[in-house]
């Protein structure tokens, strides 16, 4: 029982009395928590009286004086969000140097650089930096030429960033990076129109591409057959001189070159696929009736002994 009572006791303590009682003394002036990348500014009777931009834990008797004990009561504390912020402007309209109506989407970076000035010096800080953006967007860069609008993107980040920084940071609104996204054409016809040119000019540099290599296949093709036709020919000629070489040395020996005419004559007789009869010795007249009751296109007829 003791140690559920001083659980229970821990409990209402640790979760219910002590952030009461934190919220008291903070309510009351003596301390407070500035979290990171926040500022705080307090205001007493319409006057500025402490900016509190670091992070930390403060005891604001020591910022405040005796103002601390009140402030939170009469006076005013606003808290700001000093972190970098970002914004997209979408089609900023412009027209180049030949006159064509080009939209351009910017990106920018902002963060507050002067808390004060960013709370009373303009009651729309935001909106009046991205009308500044947005002008000097139109101002910068219209009468650009279209080739230089379509690919110098950081030279005209770099021209509106310039522009804009030393306006913006009057009214507590610091600049930071500035990117040109997108260029694009504001007119769909002119847009349709450049796409046609632009297939087109494709489809001629396509065609002339498979016309050159055409050509270059022909040269190639024309030359390697002139290469061979010459090679034949060279061949061709050189073949009777390695022919007759060949049956001048066969010639010197009369057996060999017997041999090989009987060859010759056999490959030649297999060659024309002749029919062949065998009659046996002094059947003349089987011959005769054989020769008159088949005539084919080729008969050799051998007699045996």
């Amino acid at each position: 029982m003791n140690g559920l009572i001083a659980l229970v006791a821990t409990f209402v303590g640790c979760f219910i009395l002590m952030p009461i009682l934190l919220g008291l003394i903070q309510a009351s002036g003596l301390f407070v928590v500035v979290p990171e990348r926040r500022c705080l500014v307090y205001l007493l009777f319409g006057k500025v009286i402490a900016t509190l931009d670091e992070p930390g834990l403060y005891f604001l008797p020591a910022k405040l004086g005796w103002r601390a004990f009140i402030v939170n009561w009469l006076g005013k504390c606003h808290t700001l969000d000093m972190r970098l912020d970002q914004e997209y402007l979408r089609s900023q309209p412009v027209n180049s140097e030949e006159g064509a109506p080009m939209g351009i989407g910017i990106w920018y970076e902002m963060f507050i650089s002067d808390p004060v000035a960013y709370l009373f010096k303009n009651t729309d800080p935001r909106g009046s930096l991205a009308a500044n953006v947005s002008n000097s967007t139109v101002r910068c860069l219209s009468n650009m030429p279209l080739a230089d609008m379509l690919a110098n993107r950081h030279g005209m980040s770099v021209t509106v960033r310039d522009e804009v920084s030393p306006k913006s940071h009057e009214w507590g609104y610091k600049l930071g990076s500035v990117y040109i996204r997108k260029v694009h054409f504001r007119d769909a016809g002119m847009t349709k129109q450049i796409e046609s040119k632009v297939v087109n000019r494709l489809r001629q540099v396509t065609s002339a591409i498979k016309q050159d290599g055409a050509n270059q296949v022909s040269i190639i093709t024309s030359t390697a057959e002139r290469k061979a036709a010459i090679e034949f020919a060279k061949a061709a000629a050189i073949r009777p001189q390695i022919v007759g070489q060949a049956l001048e040395s066969i010639a010197k020996d009369e057996a060999v070159m017997s041999s090989m005419f009987d060859i010759l004559e056999a490959q030649k007789i297999i060659a024309g696929e002749a029919r062949i009869t065998v009659l046996p010795s002094g059947g003349k007249l089987l011959g005769e009736l054989l020769a008159a009751g088949d005539k084919p296109k080729a008969e050799t007829n051998v007699k045996g002994s």
